[in-house]
């Protein structure tokens, strides 16, 4: 299938490894350009090179989100270097940071960070004819998960955030979606970690998948390429889980 994506301009936030790198290696395979910014120099710099291959145009710094008023400016850093934005991807997290429990670190990357990105690119999502968001959310917002932490009621004000700013964008032609991964696994990522760390754990949150193990970055990535891509353009306001049958609830 054809996504629609070739010369599309597409800014995604901490893009180096895991989720958000599995998606801007689908975004790069498709033709479009990415802008992408993590705090790892190392890893900004062997992700830019491999991305590069793809032949498209690639802008990407290190960056870390405590720095509250660059942000907006790296934001409007990346449009211009891009030439525009067509998709916008929240996908930075405190969870990358080891900072689920910090609430304060939590509301500002994951709540102001989207909320900030929406006022620099919102002109230019406009200026588009496939204007696209994807927020990234967690099960963890929606089912009682590990502990009462900053992370799990975070990510379910990003839903309820991002669900209210469909309908206000839709009318000016912007499309707004949540993606909900279930626990991934990826090397360096927070299971792999918790694989080593804490067997008993792991092992018990293993069992717990319909589809008998975690899943990977891929998995998600190819879900949310799909979903932010013109192939999708009648989708917004929806909220799509993929988690291998890790949340019990009956959804209607």
């Amino acid at each position: 299938m054809d996504l629609g994506l070739k010369g599309k301009k597409v800014i995604l936030t901490g893009g180096s490894r895991g989720l958000g790198r599995a998606a801007l290696e689908h975004f790069a395979k498709e033709g479009a350009d990415v802008a992408f910014f993590s705090r790892n120099a190392e890893q900004v710099a062997a992700a830019k090179s491999e991305l590069e291959a793809h032949g498209g145009k690639v802008f990407a710094e290190a960056f870390d989100m405590t720095d509250a008023e660059g942000y907006p400016k790296w934001l409007e850093k990346a449009a211009g270097e891009l030439g525009g934005c067509d998709i916008f991807i929240h996908n930075v997290s405190s969870s990358g940071a080891g900072g689920t429990g910090d609430w304060d670190m939590t509301f500002h990357t994951d709540i102001m960070g989207a909320v900030n990105a929406m006022a620099v690119l919102e002109p230019h999502l406009e200026k588009s004819d496939d204007g696209s968001v994807i927020f990234m959310s967690s099960t963890a917002a929606f089912e009682t998960f590990v502990a009462p932490q900053a992370f799990n009621a975070m990510k379910a004000a990003l839903i309820t955030y991002g669900s209210q700013l469909s309908q206000a964008l839709g009318p000016k032609g912007i499309r707004v979606n949540m993606v909900s991964p279930g626990p991934i696994k990826f090397p360096g990522g927070n299971w792999s970690q918790i694989e080593a760390g804490m067997p008993d754990f792991y092992n018990m949150t293993k069992a717990g998948f319909a589809l008998g193990d975690f899943g990977d970055a891929d998995d998600v990535a190819r879900s949310v390429v799909f979903l932010a891509s013109p192939a999708s353009s009648y989708t917004t306001g929806a909220h799509l889980v993929i988690d291998g049958g890790f949340t019990k609830r009956v959804q209607f």
